[in-house]
């Protein structure tokens, strides 16, 4: 049914079916249901080098996707696109082609000074202040990850003694408008962290119904009178073992 709004954006429809759907665009599916999505290029170029993944499959267009997979595991891994609709919207295109299982890793900049570079956050869920998560569910201020996928990434990461905290995200299409305002009234809601397609995602994986469970880590710092990047791009080592953690936690959701 679709509901009307004064404003558009609040506007939503729960009609599964559109005039375009993802489905179109599948020629052949995946081999495997499991797939890992980061944000680390260099991360990519050193698997790539050390034959640890292969090149699966090109997904042309006007900016083509490349697909890898692991040798040395059931999972595919890729480059995830910045914002919510070209992440998400490929997402949607990529459970199309059969995946069900995801893992996403990338950076964020952290709302509070004590969120040390390559603290890992694990994403319970996110504030909406983007635009591409209300065309697949209604309207609200939050969306939150499943909570079994969740646990399961917990569960692991305790399992395993390894560092974490866990909270909410806070999703923006604008990155150049995180005023000081903006970003006290963020943080005091219980946001951790800052980026750009978390509630595109998790928005995706409900309406479709596939598990996905995401781990971001503390990059640069929003919260202080200065921003500052922290050097968060260079730290090879951290983004290098995120992307291997994501490997082994997809096999786990």
């Amino acid at each position: 049914m679709f509901t009307k709004n004064i404003y558009p954006i609040l506007e939503f429809d729960d009609n599964k079916v559109a005039k375009l759907n993802p489905t179109v665009f599948v020629d052949k599916t995946f081999d495997t249901n499991k797939l890992v999505i980061t944000f680390f290029p260099e991360v990519m170029e050193k698997l790539v080098a050390e034959k640890r993944v292969t090149l699966e499959r090109t997904i042309g267009g006007e900016n083509p996707v490349y697909i890898y997979r692991f040798a040395d595991a059931d999972v595919s891994i890729t480059l995830g696109a910045v914002g919510c609709p070209a992440c998400g919207g490929n997402l949607d295109l990529f459970h199309a082609m059969g995946i069900t299982k995801v893992m996403f890793c990338g950076g964020g900049g952290v709302l509070d000074k004590n969120i040390e570079v390559g603290q890992i956050l694990v994403v319970d869920g996110a504030i909406r202040d983007e635009g591409f998560s209300y065309h697949y569910i209604e309207p609200s201020r939050y969306i939150y990850t499943n909570s079994e996928v969740t646990q399961k990434i917990v569960q692991y990461m305790e399992d395993n003694s390894i560092s974490y905290i866990r909270g909410l995200t806070w999703t923006t299409d604008a990155m150049f408008r995180e005023t000081p305002e903006r970003i006290a009234q963020r943080k005091e809601e219980g946001a951790k962290i800052v980026e750009m397609e978390q509630a595109g995602c998790i928005a995706v994986s409900q309406f479709r119904g596939f598990d996905y469970g995401a781990l971001i880590y503390g990059g640069d710092d929003v919260s202080q009178d200065e921003w500052s990047n922290r050097g968060w791009r260079s730290r090879e080592g951290i983004r290098y073992d995120l992307v291997m953690l994501c490997k082994r936690l997809v096999e786990v959701i």
